[in-house]
């Protein structure tokens, strides 16, 4: 899984079987300091992302198995929308 801020949408009207009503979000993948963190992505969303959140997306075959039973071709899902998080500094604990 990764951190990230969606940062746009992308709309097809035709999309294979068992994506129909998937939306898709762009994902900027970024770091725990909202530093840029990798290329850009494509994810699926079902829980209602909008541009400017930040976002937990999971990638590969875990992605996958949030459709029980279907063979859908999902290689990133937007999995949880970040309200806050705390991480401590390097320095801390010296």
């Amino acid at each position: 899984m990764f951190l990230g801020k969606v940062i746009g949408s992308v709309w097809a009207t035709q999309k294979e079987e068992g994506m129909d009503n998937l939306k898709l979000m762009v994902v900027q993948p970024t770091d725990f300091q909202d530093r840029d963190a990798g290329a850009t992505v494509i994810a699926a969303d079902r829980i209602g992302a909008g541009v400017g959140d930040k976002v937990i997306v999971s990638r590969g075959s875990p992605a996958r198995m949030l459709f029980e039973g279907l063979k859908v071709p999902i290689d990133a899902m937007i999995v949880g929308i970040v309200d806050s998080y705390e991480v401590a500094s390097p320095d801390e604990g010296e």
